[in-house]
């Protein structure tokens, strides 16, 4: 598949419909007329308080006014000056009627939460948290699935003023005491299990570790996915603390009091508190679940994720647009791949949202979810984790629903949101992301810092964004902040992202800037190897690891996952040479592939490649990665032995040229 082919164009009724032409007919009738989408791209990056003060006012924040950026720097912008709000009160407070939840576990019926039942328990529980001592600024965890407590839990939080943390039950019992322990919480929700490709993983004991060792947690709520599950001794029962009459009550809280603590992945030490403001989460999740994702009420919105990324966050913003969101909580391939199709076409999904991976797993499986399933409803396809290739742009179309606009997006935890992303009245062009998104000004810088266009350069944003973190938590003096986000560019938020913007406006993600492959001078991103060699049907995964440092031409490792019933030989290793070669560059071919039982990924499914590149040019992989970070600990060892190997063969040489 070409990159850049037009896949798909809205007619004239479709983006009639959306709501970024509402917003844009709004702006008409107050003097701002735009003929085109980078007409008011650039509008809203270049008068930040017009634009945010305009998104403000569409959505109907506040009834007052106050200054929309008191100070335009980076850090410490300074958004919206002595307004008062609460994320909560948001999601409860217009009329809403039906279905608020839908939710799906494996092996389970569908359970719904109305907008009633939903705001009767977040009042209740929020009640029950007051009365356990928990108050504005207080921290309340969580070892919670994607299911509707999770979403409760959250919202009392929000609306008493407390800072919701959450880990998925999926983390081991060390990664979730790396990430608690740095925000001291008061209180625990944690639940007995979960299920997962068929099999239910019992999380007692882990919860009783967790709870033992944070000092600061006076109570814990337990809630039991399993009649037949343990309690844990002590804790309070969720159906307790759910129970009883009242809407919540709704704390107001500066623009920049923390909402929630996200972690990055951790994996080379101990993930970083990243600290969300109410007020910067609010806008920003107005701003792009509705202009971007085009949700609105009525709508059933689905993203498939769990409760340890980001994604579940952005997917709990749709309730603030009166939409229904649909929760999953289990493996994608259980009980085959077309699980997630099956659950979006009967819960009549308008937006359905997942990871490139998903999308490349599907279609390496000749997966024909249109041929099963009739998706009427579905109208948006998100994808996100890592960059969608164009082959997988094209079996969405091929496969899935040829009218179905698909929005690729990029962004990351640091901001719960997407730099780059979705708009519905542009045409969705193959292996590229539509837009840079309204408010964000992100550029492609080159080695000199300059901005440039139609060529690679560093992902960084110039301007303020109101979700960009508070702080990080514990980061007294700030010193980790600022090296984590504007070491290389001072007054310039560097993302670790290789990217273009093409003279079309659109972006292309080429991978981590941090995991390069440099050949003859020139760079390449590790999502272009992927992209050629993952179209092969025999591979099912890969990992590119650049062995050469500054000033140095190393080795070019390639390791290949082979796909199952299918063998790694000579005649696999030319069909991926050639690929390379065809599709790339001669440069770019790899000087050894090699076979690897699996690649390690994060907990939220990205690979590996500065951890797994430390460890094979000899750094202690103790020091260098964290293997509670690890979705599958034990894909590491293969890198691990490899390291040794290389290290010894090393020696050899050198001992044999004395």
């Amino acid at each position: 598949m070409p990159q850049g082919k037009v896949l798909w164009e809205p007619d004239s009724a479709f983006s009639r419909r959306t709501n970024i032409s509402a917003f844009m007919k709004w702006l008409e009738k107050r003097g701002h007329r735009f003929e085109s989408y980078q007409d008011i791209w650039s509008w809203s990056v270049e008068d930040l308080e017009g634009f945010w003060g305009s998104v403000w006012k569409y959505y109907e924040v506040a009834d007052a006014d106050y200054p929309v950026l008191a100070e335009r720097k980076m850090p410490g912008a300074r958004w919206f000056d002595g307004s008062e709000l609460n994320f909560a009160e948001r999601v409860f407070g217009k009329d809403r009627e039906g279905v608020a939840i839908i939710s799906k576990a494996e092996r389970r019926t569908d359970r719904t939460v109305t907008w009633q039942e939903l705001e009767k328990k977040t009042g209740a529980l929020a009640a029950h948290l007051k009365e356990l001592g928990v108050g504005v600024g207080d921290r309340v965890a969580a070892y919670l699935p994607n299911a509707p407590e999770a979403v409760m839990a959250f919202l009392a939080c929000a609306s008493v003023g407390a800072v919701w943390s959450c880990c998925s039950p999926d983390f081991g019992a060390p990664a979730v005491i790396d990430r608690f322990s740095q925000i001291q919480p008061k209180v625990l929700i944690a639940t007995d299990g979960y299920s997962y490709g068929g099999k239910w993983y019992d999380r007692t004991e882990t919860a009783k570790a967790v709870a033992g060792a944070l000092p600061t947690v006076g109570h814990t709520i337990w809630t039991q996915g399993r009649s037949s599950s343990q309690r844990l001794p002590g804790a309070l029962d969720w159906e307790d603390m759910v129970a009883g009459k009242g809407a919540p009550e709704y704390e107001p809280l500066p623009f920049d009091h923390p909402l929630w603590v996200l972690y990055s992945s951790g994996t080379t030490g101990l993930p970083k508190p990243i600290v969300h403001g109410q007020g910067g989460i609010l806008v920003e999740l107005l701003k792009t679940v509705s202009l971007h994702n085009d949700i609105r009420p009525g709508d059933r919105f689905f993203w498939f994720t769990t409760t340890g990324w980001m994604m579940w966050n952005y997917l709990v913003g749709g309730l603030l647009h009166g939409a229904s969101i649909v929760l999953y909580s289990g493996s994608p391939s259980f009980p085959d791949l077309d699980s997630l199709w099956e659950l979006a076409d009967r819960t009549g999904t308008t937006f359905m949202g997942g990871s490139a991976a998903y999308y490349a797993s599907c279609a390496k499986a000749g997966l024909d979810p249109r041929s099963s399933h009739g998706l009427e409803k579905l109208r948006g396809i998100g994808s996100t984790g890592s960059p969608l290739s164009a082959d997988s742009f094209e079996w969405v179309y091929s496969a899935v629903k040829e009218d179905v606009w698909l929005a690729s997006m990029s962004g990351g935890t640091d901001v719960c949101t997407a730099f780059v992303g979705g708009c519905p009245t542009l045409p969705v062009q193959s292996g590229e992301i539509q837009c840079r998104a309204l408010g964000a000004k992100v550029e492609a810088y080159d080695e000199e810092g300059k901005p440039v266009v139609g060529q690679v350069g560093e992902l960084v944003v110039t301007e303020p964004l109101p979700s960009m973190p508070l702080y990080l938590w514990g980061d007294a003096d700030g010193s980790r902040y600022m090296e984590s986000y504007f070491s290389a560019f001072p007054g310039v938020w560097r993302h670790g992202d290789w990217i273009e913007i093409t003279k079309r406006g659109t972006c292309i993600i080429y991978g981590r800037s941090d995991a390069t492959v440099k050949r003859l001078g020139v760079r390449i991103g590790t999502s272009e190897i992927y992209g050629a060699v993952e179209s092969i049907p025999e591979v099912a995964d890969s990992m590119a690891i650049d062995l050469g440092g500054p000033g140095d031409v190393g080795k070019l490792y390639l390791f290949v996952v082979v796909a199952p019933k299918k063998k790694f030989d000579a005649e696999l290793v030319a069909k991926v040479r050639a690929k390379i070669r065809s599709d790339l560059s001669p440069r770019y071919v790899p000087d050894e592939i090699v076979e690897a039982p699996s690649i390690p990924r994060t907990l939220n499914g990205k690979k590996l490649e500065i951890p797994v590149k430390r460890i094979l040019l000899g750094g202690d992989p103790a020091k260098v990665l964290n293997r509670d970070s690890v979705a599958d600990p034990g894909a590491v060892d293969f890198f691990v032995e490899l390291g040794r190997k290389l290290r010894a063969d090393e020696g050899t040489a050198e001992t044999k040229g004395n």
